[in-house]
């Protein structure tokens, strides 16, 4: 069985590799020179894209394939200088992929357009300008454009549980995801180094909170990398790792509908996982977890992914936005008032727009996903070309082909045009699905190397926690160099303790 899954991975790496090469050689096809020139009567238009994540990317990019630099300027503003492909994160929590291949340069993928690294912290479009704080001491700044694109995306929904703030870490980032990985390993290492039962109790109990597709895809994957890293230690058994989900809901991953969802939970929960369905997170002070059952017990690991939010910072603009606090958007991404009238000049997109979904009817949204967010990109960017062009815009139509998820090493569900997937071919199917979408023909060539190498070589099992503190030695280096201050003695000591100073001496 082993040798056939190494042999199946090794044709999907091929396979995939082939549809990479293509879809980069269409990628890199030249723009057509019948293309209709930019109507901007005399002066270049300012195109500003607040946000650097799909949308960000993805309209940047797909705008410079339609128009040279003398058509328009493109600038994009994101305190990141990448892009973070989130699918991925939970293998790059699990060592299976590196961190680095997980994201996308902006600036080397968006030739001809500059990439600011700021946070927009108000947006007038009424006057069409924009208030960029640089991540430096440096004030905030102005700047001026013609046609605005939102696409900052969402944050996590965290709520008011106590300890949650002070002792959570979140999972939407490649550092959180990275810092995932090295504090599970490292406090298996811990536990492996203390006599303390409780505290081993403690070290080797992870809490996820979130039934989702974050919280299942990453506790499947770290729980298969720790299960692993067990191996290493004479003194850790498997069954010393406690692994626990409290999802508010009754059931997980509901995009995949009851049967894949049930299954799922039940291979989870055959491989040892807690899971805690219609149950919420009431406290976890201190690391001290209570949930709403009434269960107590202690773990200094807790991961929030229960759910996001649209980015604050929208309601720093004066763009309209809906109960949830999304940009209202009509399907051509155009930004619109309460009334639907168009907003000129604006447009949005992703988590922080209320995209409506025509394949559903009214009244429906397209869900948060990078499936849609991906498209969406792409779509605003061909829209805005069009209307630069004199052209108009398309409305976004996608239905979801269908959704897939890993639970692990070889373990996956997917559910494709309403064919139910499980096991080892659902895996492979969510693996060469992603790393298609993965921008950049680069990136997926180092991830398939990542996926091909660990096909030959043992997990990677190394902490390197101390990338949370990398000056802790340096500092302790520093002071170990430094002479200690002798004692005062004798008359020195007298006048110290506070005795008269000795004769002779004023």
């Amino acid at each position: 069985m082993a040798s056939f899954l190494r042999t199946a991975a090794v044709t999907t790496s091929v396979a995939a590799l082939a549809g990479a090469g293509a879809y980069a050689a269409k990628a890199l096809a030249p723009r057509s020179e019948d293309a209709r020139p930019v109507i901007h009567g005399g002066r270049t238009p300012r195109i500003l894209i607040v946000g650097g994540g799909y949308i960000g990317l993805y309209t940047a990019s797909t705008l410079r394939k339609h128009l040279g630099r003398a058509d328009a300027e493109i600038a994009v503003v994101d305190p990141r200088p990448y892009m973070t492909y989130q699918p991925f994160l939970p293998e790059a929590a699990a060592g299976s992929i590196e961190p680095r291949h997980v994201v996308t340069s902006l600036r080397r993928e968006l030739k001809g357009t500059s990439v600011l690294n700021g946070n927009v912290v108000e947006i007038r479009h009424a006057e069409r300008k924009a208030v960029i704080k640089p991540l430096t001491d440096d004030p905030a700044y102005e700047v001026t454009y013609d046609h605005l694109v939102v696409g900052v995306g969402s944050v996590a929904r965290a709520l008011p549980i106590p300890g949650l703030a002070e002792n959570a870490i979140g999972f939407k980032h490649i550092e959180e995801a990275t810092a995932l990985r090295n504090r599970v390993l490292n406090q298996l290492a811990m536990a492996a180094s203390t006599w303390d039962a409780d505290e081993r109790k403690r070290m080797l109990t992870f809490v996820f909170v979130g039934g989702g597709f974050a919280g299942i895809e990453a506790i499947g994957e770290v729980e298969d990398m720790a299960r692993a890293a067990t191996e290493e230690y004479d003194s850790i058994e498997p069954e010393d790792l406690r692994f626990v989900i409290v999802e508010g809901a009754g059931r997980i991953l509901p995009e995949l509908g009851e049967e894949l969802g049930g299954y799922a939970l039940e291979q989870l929960r055959e491989r040892g996982v807690e899971i805690h369905l219609n149950t919420f997170l009431n406290s976890c002070v201190d690391g001290k977890v209570e949930l709403s059952t009434g269960e107590k017990f202690e773990a200094d690991t807790i991961v929030w992914t229960a759910g996001v939010k649209p980015n604050p910072m929208l309601g720093d603009t004066d763009l309209s936005l809906d109960e949830r606090g999304r940009v209202r958007v009509n399907a051509a991404l155009q930004v619109v008032r309460e009334d639907g009238t168009v907003v000129e000049g604006a447009w949005s997109a992703g988590d922080c727009a209320a995209v409506p979904d025509l394949t559903k009817g009214p009244g429906e949204y397209c869900g948060p996903t990078a499936q849609h967010a991906v498209r969406q990109g792409k779509q605003l960017g061909k829209n805005l070309a069009h209307v630069l062009m004199g052209e108009q815009p398309e409305e976004y139509r996608h239905e979801n082909v269908g959704t897939v998820a890993s639970l692990g090493l070889y373990k996956g569900v997917a559910q494709i045009k309403g064919y139910k997937f499980r096991g080892p071919l659902a895996w492979f199917m969510h693996r060469g699905y992603h790393v298609m979408a993965m921008p950049s023909f680069e990136r997926k060539v180092r991830i398939l190397s990542d996926w091909t190498e660990a096909i030959f070589f043992r997990r990677e099992l190394v902490s390197l926690s101390a990338l949370s503190t990398p000056r802790a030695a340096w500092e302790e280096a520093v002071a170990s160099g430094k002479k200690p201050v002798p004692a005062p003695t004798g008359d020195k000591a007298a006048v110290l303790q506070g005795g008269k100073q000795p004769s002779g001496k004023q």
